[in-house]
């Protein structure tokens, strides 16, 4: 996984790794990802990266994001009737929306999850790919605190 504090060098390097041309685009776009990983829509990451990078268009974000999905450094997170949203976290998980405030938590999963997952498909199908996706809101805690 993608730790928050790569430096830009770290960050060039993971996209070497993947033919990907290190852009300052695409490499502060990354950057603004991994800094808060809270699941940002490309229109927040946007609003995010042009404190930093005041030209940069909002076509050269979905640009550097579809990049960055395309090589395995973030993956899009799918949610009903919602804009997608990217998440660093590469390894096997779950998500949590909350359907009051709108932010979505990363769920781990047992280690033999997605195995067991696997083993509930039609005979001759193979998944290459699983999303699942918790929708709900924070329990109420009756003596005031959650």
């Amino acid at each position: 996984m993608l730790s928050p504090n790569e430096n830009h060098a770290a960050l060039s390097e993971r996209l070497k790794a993947c033919d990907v041309r290190p852009t300052p685009q695409r490499k502060v776009v990354l950057k603004v990802i991994l800094e808060k990983r809270d699941h940002p829509t490309a229109d927040e990451i946007f609003a995010r990266v042009k404190s930093s990078m005041p030209t940069i268009s909002l076509a050269t974000v979905y640009n550097c994001l579809e990049t960055l999905v395309a090589c395995g450094l973030i993956r899009q997170v799918h949610l009903e009737r919602a804009p997608t949203r990217y998440c660093p976290n590469l390894h096997a998980h779950a998500h949590f929306h909350d359907d009051t405030t709108g932010q979505v938590h990363d769920i781990d999963l047992p280690t033999d999850t997605m195995k067991q997952l696997h083993g509930l498909l039609p005979t001759g199908f193979d998944a290459n790919s699983v999303e699942l996706t918790f929708r709900g809101r924070a329990a109420h805690n009756p003596h005031g605190t959650n």
